[in-house]
């Protein structure tokens, strides 16, 4: 049983009016000298290794921040101190960052054209390349990417150092709060995850477009919030720049995002493959989308964005396709829901199931009399009894202040629940439900009735191996006084969630509480308890 502290604070008495200014800068960038552009990612040569008349490219470890042109210059002993042309400046267009962000641009010429072209003939020590970003004209930059090779002869270059550490590589994930679909104007949450941790910047990005600029990662994450995500479908990733050399960058698999118009219900679509997590190539694989709260509409499968056959039309909450000309290796296979009725019900997409297909082994004939006689073994296995647990991301959630509605006859506040994680291991799978319930809010003498708060259940993630059913929306009671003694909102315990199966699932539930104008000035808490059965 776990139990989550409501804060909320309530600031009533002599009516105060306040004014606020704000300003907001817009994409400011600083002018550098030429020997001055901060670093703002590194570059990777190709090839790794090779000889000075080879023509040779870079490739960004992301996308600019800013400007409109990328210029590409050489820096080392020979060259001047504020860098060679290595590719003129030109319009960023012309190489077009690829999914994670990356943008590769040619060399115009050898570094033994180069080097000749300034008056030397002998390449030795590190060169650098600076991918800069800039504007087309003027000397406002915006950030370099900077990479190096090291010539081991005047002929023969590696972009390697034989004496360096070999660099670490890491992972990153992304996660969006809400979870797989939000409405237009609201507010989503990008969180990005690398492992382990280490110094550098993330950039978010929507298919190959920046989201926002670079962020920095703090403790082995970066955090960004937005509200200008366009109505429709996205494609939301991450990409981690190490700014230390002794790690690798990396970038996370992309997210299925979905944005719907305003006032609609939300809906989450969650994807089931059986057989799970393998088949041999040519075996029929079923697909069932499950979408909640049961709506009219169709599910458009896919595997690494590339649909799966036609929409198929979602039939008790549930839509299903089975395919069998899935080709042999790696699969993300995602379930898109699209409604009927975009005005009552929004769209929603699943995160990417992974999926593999074996290749078909080929028994040896049985009739070889050269083939040796087949051999047995006994195999013992144990089903350990598991467990059922709950768990919280935090015991605390503070709600924003409770605010006078239009009419000035109530005030309202709402905000999610921390997340709720339950997790079934137990044999038998004999399914699980959470309910929660709250105890009044009380600051002081002073308190609001616990009647007057109401959720609505939400699934932020689940295991394939579970079926998830959420509880019904509770609302709360019309902001009775703190002394009325009925039972309605979260005062009486309400269900969640239930489920069958076994697995790990994540729960969520949008709060919404209601005072009426005859409370008191306070900081008022009341404890959610939360029970898994």
């Amino acid at each position: 049983m776990k139990t989550l502290r409501i804060q909320r604070t309530v600031a009533l008495g002599a009516a105060t009016l306040l004014a606020a200014a704000s300003a907001t800068v817009l994409g400011a960038a600083t002018a550098y000298a030429d020997d001055a552009s901060p670093t703002i990612g590194t570059l990777t040569v190709n090839p790794a290794t090779g000889a000075d008349d080879e023509l040779m490219s870079v490739v960004s470890s992301g996308s600019c921040p800013g400007g409109t042109n990328l210029q590409l210059l050489v820096l080392g002993q020979g060259f001047p101190a504020e860098g060679y042309g290595a590719s003129l400046n030109q319009a960023q267009s012309v190489f077009p960052p690829d999914a994670q962000g990356r943008m590769t641009v040619p060399l115009n010429d050898t570094m033994r054209s180069f080097a000749q072209k300034n008056g030397f003939s002998t390449l030795t020590g590190t060169y650098e390349f600076h991918l800069r970003c800039r504007n087309k004209i003027g000397v406002t930059y915006f950030g370099d990417f900077v990479g190096s090779v090291r010539f081991t002869s005047p002929t023969a270059y590696t972009s390697t150092d034989p004496n360096a550490p070999a660099a670490v590589a890491t992972t990153t994930t992304l996660t969006v709060t809400p979870g797989s679909s939000a409405t237009v104007g609201s507010d989503v949450k990008l969180t990005a995850a690398v492992s382990p941790a280490a110094a550098g910047t993330v950039q978010f990005l929507d298919g190959t477009t920046p989201v926002g600029s670079p962020v920095a990662v703090a403790s082995g994450q970066a955090e960004l919030t937005v509200s200008t995500l366009a109505q429709g479908a996205h494609s939301l990733s991450a990409v981690f720049t190490s700014t230390d050399a002794h790690y690798l960058g990396s970038a996370s698999a992309a997210t299925a995002y979905t944005v719907s118009p305003q006032g609609a219900t939300a809906t989450t679509t969650a994807l089931a493959i059986s057989p799970s997590g393998s088949a041999a190539k040519g075996s029929p694989v079923q697909l069932t989308a499950t979408v909640s709260p049961n709506a009219p509409g169709t599910v458009q499968f896919a595997d690494h964005g590339t649909p799966l056959g036609s929409p198929v039309a979602v039939s008790g909450g549930t839509a299903s396709a089975t395919v069998s000309d899935l080709a042999e290796g790696d699969h993300a296979v995602t379930a898109a829901f699209t409604p009927s009725d975009a005005a009552q019900f929004a769209a929603s997409a699943s995160a990417a199931v992974p999926f593999t297909v074996t290749a078909v082994v080929t028994p040896p004939n049985p009739g070889d009399p050269t083939a040796p006689a087949p051999v047995s073994e006994t195999i013992t296995t144990t089903v350990a009894p598991g467990a059922l647990v709950i768990s919280v991301a935090g015991g605390n959630v503070t709600l924003p202040p409770l605010a006078l509605n239009s009419t000035s006859t109530l005030y309202s506040a709402a905000g999610p629940i921390q997340a709720v994680t339950v997790t079934d291991t137990r044999a038998g799978a004999p399914g699980w439900s959470v309910s929660g319930q709250v105890a009044q809010f009380t600051s002081g003498g002073n308190a609001i009735n616990a009647q007057n708060l109401g959720w609505a259940p939400a699934l932020v993630s689940k295991g394939d191996g579970l079926k998830v059913t959420l509880g019904g929306q509770v609302a709360p009671a019309n902001a009775v006084e703190a002394n009325d003694a009925g039972a309605l909102g979260l005062k009486s315990s309400r269900t969640l969630a239930t489920a069958t199966g076994l697995g790990t699932a994540k729960l969520g539930a949008d709060l919404t509480l209601l005072a009426p104008t005859s409370t008191l000035a306070g900081t008022y808490q009341g404890v959610l308890t939360l029970t898994a059965i």
